[in-house]
């Protein structure tokens, strides 16, 4: 195992992403891009309006530790906001701009924001704290900048959200150190140069997009392309050419549609970065036909980032996912907690991406350890090549178009409603490397139309049912826990057509 060096102290996150703003001033550190331009900030004006953001939100009598909740699309906004309220040291809690009002007030109970900024249109939680627009602050570039909150390179940083096996989704805290963490995945993964300009598919929030489409490029002088609202997968191929992209970051699914669309040639193109889901062997000989290039499928969770994957200095083999990156220290563990080479992938607890834990949730932080170990829920085997291959989820967690969905969350969604004696959902596979999230139920009639249209007032689009199926009973035990697998198996059979 290579070791990694340990971070600096003190330490700012925000200070060490802009740290070399001074010597690439003039260049381009981010496009946002659409069919029609692309909206160009230098790495001179970035540095300068996430400063200036600092000093905005001091003056507003936020104090260090304050939260921060983002509201916030692709927008130059996300990004100055959030590197600038980790510069004055307070801590951003991104949020997807498409979550509903019921789900947004649920987590903003969970982090107590002083703040809250927020895009017209975005749905905003039923909380007290005071609004300000992404408007307002893009208009704090203006201001003297502030001071770098320098300090322990353990305290909090910000804070994101994932979804647990309770339903209930969870704060994950993270330390300053985390983005120091991410060297290891510049050569272990992404392969990525001063040179190269890295076009992310995904929203600002994604904790993907968030540390592969934007830190990760501008802590090595890289550009960031990112899409603005309204690009399609069907737009980013020949957005790629035009903008010059060398490297491509998407889940697998956005790759398929863009392989739909018909790629034009891309000499620029050094290679692509996949996370998400898992990447089937097929799409990757797709994508290698299609493009000349290799793509790189990376495993990780909101609570580490990636740790495992291949890479252009050692791409993965065929079938596998990839190794552990230089410096990480990753085991494999069977129940009893004794390494084995079948099992649940765990993470060291001295890793310096590690969260610190789930915020004010010590009980649920404790139960991810095992000694030393973090479990991370995921199964894998290892082969004799020291390549490990991704197994699926230890726990009943739903992966549709990358997005990692609680079923326990979708059902407390959609349960209640008049009519309807038993519901489950789980995702299925409906064709190779595709899976949608799709819906049972007991019911005496037809009660679709009813789920859909409580689906759409209650959850974010990924977390929606793509399919909906009456079912005379759900597959339970003897002790009326429901059968997940069972129901799986029932919902990919097609409908009787007697």
């Amino acid at each position: 195992m290579t070791s990694f060096p340990p971070c600096p102290a003190p330490f700012n996150l925000a200070a060490h992403a802009l740290s070399r703003a001074a010597e690439f001033a003039d260049k381009s550190a981010l496009q946002i891009i659409r069919p029609q331009g692309a909206e160009r900030w230098s790495f001179g004006r970035l540095e300068a309006a996430v400063r200036g953001c600092g000093t905005g939100l001091l003056a507003r009598g936020l104090q260090p530790g304050d939260r921060v909740l983002m509201r916030l699309g692709n927008t130059p906004a996300f990004p100055v906001l959030y590197l600038g309220a980790i510069a004055a040291g307070l801590v951003p809690v991104p949020t997807s701009s498409a979550l509903t009002a019921p789900e947004v007030t649920k987590l903003a109970a969970r982090v107590a924001p002083v703040l809250i900024v927020a895009e017209e249109g975005v749905a905003l939680p039923d909380h007290p704290a005071p609004v300000i627009s992404g408007a307002d602050v893009l208009a704090m570039e203006r201001l003297a900048p502030c001071a770098w909150d320098m300090g322990d390179p353990d305290r909090l940083a910000y804070v994101v959200f994932t979804s647990g096996t309770s339903g209930n989704p969870l704060p994950v805290a993270h330390a300053h150190r985390a983005i120091w963490a991410r060297g290891m995945m510049y050569q272990g993964w992404e392969g990525i140069l001063p040179t190269d300009r890295l076009l992310h598919a995904g929203a600002f929030n994604w904790t993907f997009t968030l540390g592969t489409g934007l830190l990760d490029p501008w802590v090595n002088g890289a550009t960031a392309l990112i899409p603005g609202p309204g690009v399609t997968p069907a737009d980013l191929a020949l957005l790629m050419k035009r903008f010059d992209a060398t490297i491509l970051a998407a889940a697998p699914g956005v790759v398929r549609q863009m392989l739909r669309a018909q790629l034009p040639a891309l000499p620029r193109l050094r290679h692509g970065l996949v996370a998400g889901e898992s990447l089937s062997p097929a799409l990757r000989t797709q994508w290698q036909a299609a493009t000349g290039t290799d793509l790189h499928e990376a495993l990780g969770m909101s609570e580490c980032s990636t740790y495992l994957s291949g890479s252009p200095a050692r791409s993965a083999p065929a079938g596998a996912t990839g190794f552990p990156q230089p410096g990480r220290r990753i085991a494999l563990l069977d129940e009893a907690g004794a390494e084995t080479d079948d099992g649940i992938l765990a993470i060291h607890r001295s890793d310096p991406g590690l969260m610190i834990g789930y915020l004010d949730q010590p009980r649920e932080t404790a139960a991810r350890y095992r000694g030393d170990w973090f479990l991370t829920g995921d199964h894998a085997r290892r082969g004799p090549d020291g390549a490990m291959t991704y197994l699926g989820r230890a726990d009943d967690l739903m992966n549709a178009g990358g997005f990692r969905v609680s079923p326990v969350e979708v059902e407390a969604a959609l349960t209640g409603l008049p009519g309807i004696a038993d519901l489950a959902v789980t995702d299925i596979r409906v064709k190779e490397g595709v899976n949608v999230i799709a819906c049972a139920y007991v019911a005496q009639d037809d009660h679709a139309a009813a789920l859909t249209a409580r689906a759409d007032a209650t959850l974010a689009r990924w977390k929606q049912p793509r399919l909906y199926r009456r079912l005379p009973a759900l597959p339970r035990g003897a002790n009326a826990k429901l059968n997940r697998r069972a129901l799986r198996a029932a919902l990919e059979t097609p409908d009787d057509p007697a």
